[in-house]
C-alpha cells in the first residue's frame, strides 16, 4: 500500500491515503511506525475514528449482556454488523466510508478511487462515489473475494448479496488489480465480460529488505534457521514443523547446536500471544526452538543478515503466494518450504537455485529439507548467492508496482476515452491474511501540473 501511493505521487498525483486512527491498529494485531517513514512527505493521510468492537479488552467498559452472555452478545454484533453490507466485523462501517470520500472529493475533487480490500465494505465508498458523482474507480483485491483462497473453492455464489456487491461493483471497475495468476483465472473465468480488465499485480518484497550480500554461516556458533510473517497457519501445521526441526537435529551434525528463531505476530485482540501457538513455541524451547515477537520493518534487513537460512510456512494452495516468498527468495539464503506442494509459491520459488524444493507438510520430508539446507548454508558459493538474487530482483516492490500504476493510469485514459485526467486512490482497509499493510486507505487527486 505504500509502494503504491508513493508511485502515483511519483507520477504527479496528489495522493490522500483514508485508513483508521492509529489506536485502533494498535487494539488489533499492532502498528508498526517504521513503516511510514518511506511514505512520501506529499501524501496527504486522513485516519478515520474506526475500531472493531469486539476486540476491546477493556472489561470495564463492558455492558451487562457482553459481560454475562459474550458468545451472544457477539452473534448479535455480527448481526448488525452486516446490515448495512454483507461483511462482518467491518459492514458497519459503510456509512463513515462513504462520507470520508464524499467530503474529500467535495475538498479536492478525485478523478479516480482505488479500493483496496480487505475490508470489502471499501467497495461500497468506491460504488457511492461513483453514484454520487461517477468518479472512476479501480479494485485492488490482493486475494479473492468470492475465491476462498484457502481451500480454493467458491466463497459465495453469484446470486447471493455478497454475489451482487461484487458483480455489480466490478462491473464498472477501470481495472481489478490481483495477486497472481491462479485468483486472476477465477476472475475472468466468472465474469468473462470484464476479463480484460482484470490484472495480475504482485506483492513483491521493498528493497531495503534484503541484506544484499553474500553470506558466511558459522556452523561451529551454530547456523540460524528463520522464519519472519504472521503466525497465521494452525497448531497442527506448526507441530509438523517443529517436529520436523527436532528429527533433523538428531540426525544431522551440521544442525545439533542449530537455532531455529521465530518472529512476527501470533494473534489479535485479546489472543495476541496467549494462545496454543505460542505455547508450543515456547515448549520447543529445549530444541533451540525461540519466538522473538513482531519485527519492526527498520530491523528486517538486519534480521535476515544474522540467519543462515530461511524457512517458509505457508497456508493455502494454488491460490494463495504469500507476500514473504519475495522476501525470503531476496535473502539470498537457502529456503525451506513447509507448504502444500501445490502452492503459488512454488511457482514463484521454481528456478531458486538455494530452495529446498516443495515437499508438502510431511514430518520426514520436511526434516530432510532441514538438513539439505544446512549443508546449503555452508556450502553456497558466491556464484549461486548471485544466482538466487538475480532470481529475486525481478520481484522487487518499486518496478511491479510502478509499472501496475502507469497501466491503471493507461486504463483511465482510456476510460475517459481520451479526456486529460486526474486520479485518486481510495484504500480503506484492516489486516488481511497477505501482509499487515492491506489495511491502508488510499484517495488520490489531480497531477500537480
Amino acid at each position: 500500500m505504500r509502494e503504491t501511493a508513493n508511485q502515483f505521487c511519483n507520477a504527479g498525483w496528489d495522493v490522500t491515503v483514508v485508513t483508521i486512527a492509529q489506536e485502533s491498529w494498535e487494539r488489533d494485531s499492532g502498528v508498526d511506525l517504521t513503516l511510514l517513514d518511506q511514505v512520501d512527505p506529499r501524501v496527504r493521510i486522513v485516519e478515520l475514528p474506526l475500531s472493531r468492537e469486539d476486540l476491546e479488552t477493556d472489561i470495564r467498559l463492558y455492558d451487562e449482556e457482553r459481560a454475562l452472555h459474550p458468545n451472544r452478545w457477539v452473534t448479535r454484533l455480527r448481526a448488525r454488523q452486516q446490515k448495512t453490507f454483507p461483511e462482518p466485523n467491518f459492514g458497519d462501517w459503510r456509512a463513515a466510508l462513504e462520507q470520508a470520500v464524499v467530503d474529500i472529493h467535495a475538498e479536492r475533487p478525485a478523478d479516480l478511487l482505488v479500493a483496496s480490500c480487505v475490508p470489502y465494505v471499501n467497495l461500497a465508498a468506491a460504488w457511492r462515489l461513483w453514484e454520487d458523482a461517477q468518479v472512476p474507480y479501480a479494485v485492488d483485491f490482493r486475494d479473492g473475494w468470492s475465491i476462498d483462497v484457502i481451500t480454493g473453492l467458491e466463497a459465495f455464489i453469484k446470486d447471493s448479496e455478497m454475489g451482487r456487491w461484487e458483480q455489480k461493483v466490478l462491473d464498472k471497475a477501470v481495472s481489478l488489480w490481483v495477486v497472481n495468476d491462479p485468483i486472476a483465472d477465477h476472475y475472468r473465468a466468472r465474469y468473462p465480460e470484464f476479463a480484460s480488465r482484470v490484472e495480475v499485480v504482485r506483492n513483491g518484497y521493498d528493497a531495503d529488505s534484503s541484506p544484499g550480500r553474500a553470506h558466511n554461516a558459522d556452523p561451529e556458533a551454530g547456523l540460524v534457521f528463520g522464519y519472519l510473517g504472521t503466525v497465521n497457519f494452525t497448531p497442527a501445521h506448526l507441530e509438523t514443523v517443529l517436529n520436523a526441526w527436532h528429527a533433523a537435529r538428531e540426525r544431522e551434525p551440521l544442525l545439533a547446536n542449530a537455532r531455529f528463531e521465530v518472529r512476527g505476530h501470533i494473534g489479535n485482540g485479546a489472543g495476541r500471544e496467549a494462545n496454543k501457538h505460542s505455547e508450543m513455541l515456547k515448549q520447543a524451547e529445549a530444541d533451540g526452538v525461540h519466538f522473538g515477537g513482531p519485527a519492526a520493518k527498520a530491523e528486517v534487513s538486519s534480521i535476515y543478515a544474522r540467519w543462515d537460512a530461511m524457512v517458509l510456512i505457508l497456508i493455502g494452495g494454488r491460490y494463495v503466494t504469500s507476500g514473504k516468498v519475495y522476501e525470503y527468495m531476496a535473502t539470498g539464503l537457502p529456503i525451506v518450504s513447509a507448504h502444500v506442494v501445490e502452492h503459488d509459491a512454488s511457482n514463484v520459488l521454481n528456478g531458486h537455485p538455494l530452495w529446498t524444493g516443495a515437499v508438502g507438510i510431511d514430518e520426514e520430508k520436511l526434516a530432510e529439507s532441514f538438513v539439505k539446507a544446512a549443508h546449503m548454508a555452508v556450502g553456497t558459493s558466491e556464484e549461486a548467492h548471485n544466482e538466487a538474487m538475480a532470481h529475486a530482483g525481478r520481484f522487487t516492490r518499486e518496478k511491479l508496482m510502478s509499472v501496475a500504476v502507469d497501466d491503471l493510469v493507461g486504463r483511465l485514459a482510456e476510460h475517459r476515452n481520451g479526456r486529460p485526467v486526474a486520479v485518486t486512490v481510495t484504500r480503506p482497509t484492516a489486516a488481511g491474511p497477505e501482509d499487515n499493510l492491506s489495511s491502508k486507505s488510499i484517495v488520490a487527486g489531480g497531477p500537480s501540473s
